[in-house]
């Protein structure tokens, strides 16, 4: 018998309804399904006729979730609180328009805010949401500008892929700092992160309010207590080994910066089970009117 093929496409999903993007292929499909998270927050699933899957937020945009061989990648901190009103500590959270502290909140309120998801599809059996921002009354409030911010997560077999872009909407131009704070599941005292030997770092582990400037001499970056380090100039890809028998590729396009961070003994109730490895543009963004700024991130576990 010929295996069954079917595709339905489907309108912007919404969190009160379910419903799902499929292509069935025997028995395998992918789908994008909406449905009620912790704290009845609103959460998209993606999952992949190869057995992948992954989980997002729409508070905060923040993936939570990225299974492999049924295996989670990513952590979510178990302090974490879903409760729309505090940002959710793991995964991959947004940090936008600030990274790091500043004139606004720390990171910024993009993992603050209730993103929209405006399209889902599939393509080549590659389950795809679009989520987006734009300002309101409580961005305004701290960033008085007009913009408009895109969010595309794509699963594949062994990749999760995102695409971040950032619209001037405004009459003025305006500039902006962002990160990908990505948690990865990790045993801490074996991970390692390479790729970032020859760059310029910032490491704010002696005084976070006035980073020491150097250069990374070791081909290999571990954590043996706190860490916390800006790269400069990062190459378009590293490799971070978790400790725990993966190997991950951390591709990036137009992330210019990297952060590598373990809070250590200020996290003790977690420190030892991830490691943060951020795809960032610690420099000034600048965008006038009607301009754009696209950073693509590709996750792939060996």
């Amino acid at each position: 018998m010929a295996a069954l093929s079917m595709t339905w496409s489907c309108s912007p999903l919404t969190s009160s309804k379910i419903r799902r993007v499929n292509r069935y292929s025997g028995m395998a499909f992918a789908s994008v399904k909406s449905t009620e998270g912790l704290g009845n927050l609103p959460k998209v699933v993606l999952t992949s006729p190869h057995g992948s899957e992954a989980e997002l937020y729409l508070f905060g945009a923040c993936v939570t979730s990225w299974k492999v061989d049924s295996k989670d990648l990513l952590f979510v901190r178990p302090d974490a609180v879903f409760n729309g009103q505090k940002p959710i500590s793991g995964g991959i959270p947004h940090c936008f328009p600030q990274f790091g502290p500043g004139p606004i909140q720390q990171h910024g309120f993009g993992r603050n805010m209730n993103w929209s998801l405006v399209s889902s599809e599939n393509v080549e059996e590659k389950p795809t949401v679009t989520l987006e921002l734009k300002d309101g009354p409580y961005s305004r409030a701290m960033w008085d500008y007009s913009f408009h911010a895109l969010y595309k997560i794509t699963l594949d077999k062994k990749t999760l892929s995102t695409e971040f872009t950032v619209k001037n909407t405004d009459n003025k131009p305006f500039s902006f700092t962002t990160a990908l704070h990505t948690y990865f599941h990790a045993s801490v005292t074996g991970a390692a992160v390479s790729g970032l030997k020859g760059c310029k770092t910032l490491n704010k582990v002696p005084d976070p309010t006035n980073p020491v400037e150097g250069k990374e001499e070791r081909d290999v970056v571990t954590f043996p207590g706190f860490v916390d380090c800006v790269y400069l100039d990062a190459p378009n890809e590293l490799q971070l080994d978790n400790g725990l028998g993966d190997k991950i590729s951390i591709k990036n396009s137009n992330w210019s910066d990297a952060v590598v961070w373990n809070p250590h003994l200020t996290m003790e109730q977690s420190y030892k089970d991830f490691v943060c490895v951020e795809n960032a543009k610690i420099g000034q963004v600048q965008l006038e009117p009607e301009q754009s700024w696209t950073a693509v991130q590709h996750l792939t576990v060996a």
